[in-house]
């Protein structure tokens, strides 16, 4: 039985790819993200490529009052979510004292603040009819404290940690609550991130996008609590039970700095 999904960042990298397979298996889609050009064509091809329907709402979600005017409009519509992926977030490569702070509050509002809101708003009546999923997307790193990217990789770590808790509080109404933990992922985000010059980068291991979201649609489907695609990504998120946290630090800033450093 087809499903109506919503979906954050959905005009590109593992949002899109999400929508993709969602799309393909008949679901309906509920397609949020700033780029409404994008969107737009997304929604046609879906709708005649798989006869589903692709509801387009062209917002920041990040922006106040945006989650709610979302809910509003799909409530009005008489719009239904059975699902909801909170794929929308970014990140800013540098040092805490030279990076910019407005950008890193958009940062902490998209990651963070965004997340809560769209869950606080959809799950109550997913809870209600004892069926649904919620699909947060953290990474790889929310296993790691992050020099020269430790906002972003602190955003992450409370993503990681508000889902599970989520997902325990929530046993046995029905619902699930998965965190999606990638690591480097061939999408936008090297590029939007400035992180393009560090040794991580400069390494490879980045993996395909569409690999990425093969293993999270398949993983949520199938009710997982958490999933990390990727056997390279799973050994170096365990390594943090191994090593002493101080050298675990300077470990990450080892591959974090710039190439030449």
């Amino acid at each position: 039985m087809s499903k109506t999904v919503l979906i954050t960042g959905a005009s590109g990298g593992i949002g899109k790819e999400l929508a993709d397979r969602f799309a393909k298996d008949g679901n309906d889609l509920v397609l949020v993200a700033r780029s409404e050009g994008k969107l737009l064509e997304l929604s046609k091809e879906y709708r005649k490529k798989y006869g589903i329907q692709a509801t387009v709402i062209a917002k920041d979600v990040a922006s106040p009052g945006v989650p709610e005017e979302i809910a509003a409009e799909l409530k009005e519509k008489g719009i239904v979510v059975d699902y909801l992926v909170n794929n929308a977030g970014f990140g800013l490569y540098g040092e805490f004292l030279e990076t910019n702070l407005e950008q890193e509050m958009n940062m902490i509002d998209v990651n963070i603040k965004a997340l809560i809101i769209m869950t606080k708003l959809f799950l109550p009546d997913m809870v209600k009819r004892r069926q649904g999923g919620v699909l947060n997307v953290a990474s790889l790193v929310a296993f790691f404290p992050g020099p020269m990217m430790s906002i972003y990789y602190a955003s992450k770590a409370f993503v990681l940690s508000f889902t599970e808790a989520l997902e325990n509080e929530l046993s046995g109404t029905g619902v699930t609550v998965t965190a999606l933990c990638p690591g480097l992922t061939s999408t936008g985000f090297v590029e939007r991130s400035g992180m393009g010059a560090s040794k991580m980068i400069q390494r490879g291991g980045i993996m395909e996008v569409g690999q990425v979201a093969d293993e999270a649609y398949r993983g949520f489907l199938s009710g997982k609590t958490f999933i990390m695609p990727g056997a390279r990504n799973r050994f170096l998120a365990f390594l943090p039970r191994l090593l002493p946290r101080k050298m675990m630090t300077r470990m990450i800033r080892f591959t974090q700095d710039r190439a030449g450093h």
